[in-house]
């Protein structure tokens, strides 16, 4: 069977808009999503050349990039959203993130509660960081949230947590969503439609570059 490699974070905007139509390009193509839940923050800082530089983070860029593209974006894919950025999204992101590990753990498809996280933080304004919003979130995906957040604080858990982060700053992961199929990595939601390109036919090159 085909397989997505997915890397992420609980509280990302694009892996929010493009969750709905990722699990339908999955679902025609037979294919597994192998989600790989990140520290999406320690992995843009170490792609960025000049750390603690925030340059290309200028106010028009921001107002663009986080703001234009993700109300386009979300009108495309037909992904409600709240107004504006959610009040708690610079909040600690290891809970959620550990949770959905701990679901992949417990033997979960985890496809729907990774949705669910990501639709409540940016429809709904949902804290990600409170374990009961998660509890509330977990049980209506159909899980016992108990055992999922007693996992989530485990060195087991928080070691696969560590794991998918080095491994994504390893494959030069920059941001989420990034997909990889075979070994070839596509950035951003806006990519899905090469997604579902290379799982019916592979592209010409090879990534990485050597």
């Amino acid at each position: 069977m085909a397989e997505i490699e997915y890397f992420y974070a609980a509280h990302s905007a694009f892996a929010y808009i493009g969750s709905a139509r990722l699990m339908d390009i999955a679902s025609d193509a037979n294919a597994t999503i192998v989600h790989k839940p990140m520290d999406l923050r320690r992995a843009i800082a170490a792609c960025t050349a000049e750390p603690g530089v925030k340059a290309w983070r200028t106010p028009g860029r921001q107002a663009y990039f986080f703001g234009r593209e993700i109300e386009r974006w979300g009108e495309v894919r037909g992904a409600a959203l709240m107004d504006g950025r959610p009040t708690h999204h610079d909040n600690p992101i290891t809970l959620p993130n550990c949770v959905l590990i701990a679901a992949l753990e417990a033997g979960h498809n985890i496809d729907a509660l990774a949705h669910a996280m990501l639709q409540a933080h940016w429809r709904d304004d949902a804290d990600l960081a409170d374990a009961d919003t998660l509890a509330h979130l977990a049980e209506n995906a159909g899980f016992a949230p108990g055992p999922l957040l007693a996992a989530a604080d485990t060195p087991e858990v928080l070691a696969i947590y560590e794991d998918n982060t080095i491994e994504a700053i390893d494959r030069s992961v920059f941001g989420s969503p990034t997909y990889f199929v075979d070994g070839d990595m596509f950035y951003g939601q806006d990519h899905l439609e090469l997604v579902e390109r290379a799982l019916k036919k592979p592209f010409a090159g090879a990534w990485p570059r050597d």
